[in-house]
């Protein structure tokens, strides 16, 4: 069996650790398959006249008519009322190491209870999940999976830390939300995997309720955006700007696509705006493309580009830059950028040793910016 064709085939797949994470896939394979969607009202939209509404999460402010859905396929105006149809009613539930994520400054080593609805309020052709963001929700395989079971879940299995990932947790937000918040109340951390295209006012509250977001940033360029994200790149750079000047942990991976994002100037543009507009500090992942959905023309990003990536980054003043999807690559692990001492040494999402004391570095005792215990 091919590996797409099983993980097709298998609600929950444990991928970490020694626990025994076997029974969470039985604990999930139990669940109920809802014949319906949800129908809870959604949040962050303007109600018009003729039953029209326009939805404010995202920058494409969706002006729908009733019946109409929203560009993100999970959202629909009922008689001028708009409602979420996915609250509840994830498609995939794993349980993964936070290096997948991918944070490397924050709580190294531990792992999450990681979860996604169907549908994204972007197109890009390069994704690597577009089986379930690139359709409708009643186009996958879901079960029911509410808030409190979540949390009850995540505590169970050990798991700190929720995450909100796979697709796009901007589409799926109030269950995203109202999880999160139960969480804390509980004792448990969560963290958002997003492109970052999100409204302020719905930002800053997302803001309040969980302790990590990681962007994916596509490109530094609009045209990238029009041609292969189908989205707007200002919005996001406002969203990691509002981040980054917020008191949670924020991280920026861009993956380096071969001919389309990978010139010189693009990324001295983009690490110069990273150390001007965010901060010296803040994890940057260059992470390796691999051909797949409607971009399977181009061949996997050369090593060689994600280390001249790297060296400009790190030419540019940025402190903490890393290559992704090379396994075993010593830009994986953390350095101190003062001494170079190794201080977090990683193989793949393995992590093996944790050289810090007290957040600092042993050798230098200079402060490591991150959240790590």
């Amino acid at each position: 069996m091919k590996r797409r064709e099983f993980l097709k085939a298998t609600p929950c797949l444990a991928l970490f650790g020694p626990r025994a994470l076997p029974e969470i896939c039985r604990d999930l394979d139990a669940l109920e398959i809802p014949p319906q969607l949800s129908k809870v009202e959604a949040r962050y939209y303007q109600k018009l006249p003729d039953k029209e509404i326009e939805c404010q999460l995202c920058p494409r402010q969706c002006r729908l008519g009733n019946k109409e859905r929203g560009y993100c396929g999970v959202r629909e105006n009922s008689e001028g009322t708009y409602y979420t149809l996915v609250y509840g009613k994830a498609c995939s539930v794993h349980v993964d190491p936070i290096e997948k994520k991918p944070f490397f400054h924050f709580y190294p080593g531990q792992i999450t209870l990681s979860l996604a609805t169907a549908g994204c309020n972007v197109n890009c052709k390069f994704c690597q999940n577009w089986e379930i963001s690139q359709v409708r929700p009643e186009q996958v395989h879901h079960f029911d999976f509410p808030p409190r079971m979540v949390v009850d879940t995540a505590k169970k299995y050990d798991c700190p830390i929720i995450a909100y990932t796979y697709t796009e947790p901007v589409v799926f937000y109030e269950y995203m939300v109202d999880t999160a918040k139960l969480g804390r109340r509980a004792g448990l951390k969560s963290v958002v995997v997003t492109g970052g295209h999100i409204n302020p006012e719905p930002l800053e509250e997302l803001i309040s309720v969980v302790e990590a977001i990681k962007v994916d940033l596509k490109s530094f360029t609009q045209d990238f955006y029009d041609q292969y994200v189908r989205g707007k790149l200002q919005p996001v750079l406002e969203a990691i700007k509002k981040i980054a000047a917020s008191p949670i942990w924020l991280e920026i991976v861009y993956l380096v696509i071969p001919t389309l994002n990978d010139s010189v100037k693009e990324i001295k543009n983009l690490s110069r705006w990273i150390k001007a507009e965010v901060g010296p500090d803040v994890p940057l992942h260059f992470s390796r493309f691999h051909p797949m959905y409607l971009l399977r023309n181009l061949p996997p990003t050369p090593i060689s580009t994600l280390e001249r990536a790297h060296q400009i980054a790190r030419e540019e003043g940025l402190n903490y830059v890393y290559i992704g999807n090379v396994p075993g690559h010593q830009a994986e692990s953390t350095y101190c950028p003062r001494c170079g001492t190794l201080l977090i040494k990683r193989w793949g999402f393995e992590v093996s040793k944790i050289n810090l004391k007290d957040g600092k570095c042993p050798q230098c005792q200079t402060p490591i910016p991150g959240i790590w215990d």
